[in-house]
């Protein structure tokens, strides 16, 4: 297990979900068509203290456009992040002296604001990246997902609609994945909340963590080249064949811990039943859906063969015309900070102390394990 990413060992604390394989995620303790949708009070509160935290200097765009033209967006939003950490509460009440039992106090500050900050930076790396620079200020009438598209340049009350699902379905997945880890890891040293997020958005920006549902898109396109717009079910099966059969791998489909169907897969999909059912696009995933798992699960190798979230993501987007895949990542990442950095405030409350776990050389492995090989072996 040492050598194989330590898939599976309990080793931290992780309050704000977990993964049920059979149920999927449940967001402190509850699964997603169990959620209670919050009153409109309640909405409004939160809105209107998200509002009041959202303000990013002009002073950020000096910062990005220093960058390279071609600067990656998952790039700009680790440095944009860096630069409004000269206002983290936490690293001031440290160098004060704040009593450890109250740093979550600041750290809640931080994390508030933080999350507050984020669609406002996101949207300024997307209209420098790819709408030539012209900015468009928040709507005060709409809310912190409603806004991201809103400024992004995206009006239709139903992407506004999306936007809020896709923002909450990707906002946290227990706390061993690279980002949440490394968010976790980064904040036991007492880095503040823009310190280890942005530790942790370097670690999504990994093709094997945050390009889930790139990779899905570009199967999909590559299909489609091959065999059209609107391929048979039969052709489809052959295609998914075909490409297990070549070695690599259904991208989209299987998860290392679920054994059903994604529940965020499946929201994504009602979601799209209502708002765009005619849509291509969407009538091709449907039928990868219907024919992908017999395939998988007849290879007799797969535990799981359902469709996980990134199986569907991109399809609601490209259908708003939110193309610029590379941009994909940020919105994860925006969604993300919801549930690292409320685990970061839950983290300090109690008390947690400095990750260190324990190494080994290959060296001491062998002496170690190489006796116990040898003896077992017919």
């Amino acid at each position: 297990m040492l050598c194989g990413g330590m898939r599976g060992i309990p080793g931290m604390l992780w309050e704000t979900s977990l993964l049920d394989p059979e149920e999927g995620i449940r967001f402190r303790g509850l699964s997603i068509p169990e959620l209670q949708v919050p009153t409109k009070e309640q909405a409004d509160a939160v809105t209107e203290e998200l509002r009041q935290r959202s303000h990013v200097s002009t002073n950020m765009l000096k910062v990005l456009n220093a960058l390279p033209e071609d600067a990656h967006p998952m790039t700009q939003l680790s440095v944009g992040v860096m630069a409004l950490q000269t206002g983290s509460h936490f690293a001031a009440a440290y160098r004060r002296g704040a009593r450890k039992d109250l740093h979550w106090e600041s750290v809640y500050e931080d994390s508030m604001d933080l999350v507050a900050k984020l669609p406002r930076l996101a949207a300024m790396i997307y209209r420098r990246t790819y709408k030539g620079g012209e900015q468009i200020q928040p709507n005060t009438n709409l809310d912190w997902a409603a806004n991201l598209a809103y400024m992004m340049g995206y009006e239709a009350p139903d992407c506004w609609e999306m936007m809020r699902m896709y923002l909450t379905i990707h906002s946290d997945h227990e706390g061993g994945n690279v980002s949440a880890h490394t968010t976790h890891l980064v904040g036991s040293a007492l880095s503040d909340p823009y310190l280890s997020y942005a530790a942790g958005m370097n670690g999504l920006a990994g093709p094997l963590h945050g390009l889930a549902n790139q990779e899905v898109l570009l199967w999909v396109k590559n299909l489609i080249a091959k065999l059209g717009p609107r391929p048979d079910k039969e052709a489809v099966r052959k295609y998914v064949q075909d490409t297990l059969a070549s070695g690599k791998v259904v991208p989209g489909y299987g998860h290392a811990v679920l054994r059903k169907t994604d529940p965020r897969y499946t929201c994504q999909r009602e979601f799209a039943q209502k708002y765009m059912p005619d849509y291509p696009l969407f009538k091709l995933v449907s039928d990868i859906y219907e024919v992908a798992p017999d395939v998988l699960l007849k290879t007799g190798k797969i535990k799981n063969p359902w469709p996980n979230v990134d199986a569907h993501s991109g399809v609601l987007l490209q259908y708003y015309g939110i193309s610029e895949e590379n941009f994909y990542t940020v919105l994860f990442g925006v969604s993300r900070a919801l549930g690292v950095l409320s685990q970061g405030i839950w983290s300090r409350a109690l008390g947690l102390p400095i990750e260190r776990p324990k190494s080994f050389t290959m060296e001491v492995l062998e002496k170690k394990f190489a006796p116990t090989i040898s003896t077992s072996a017919p």
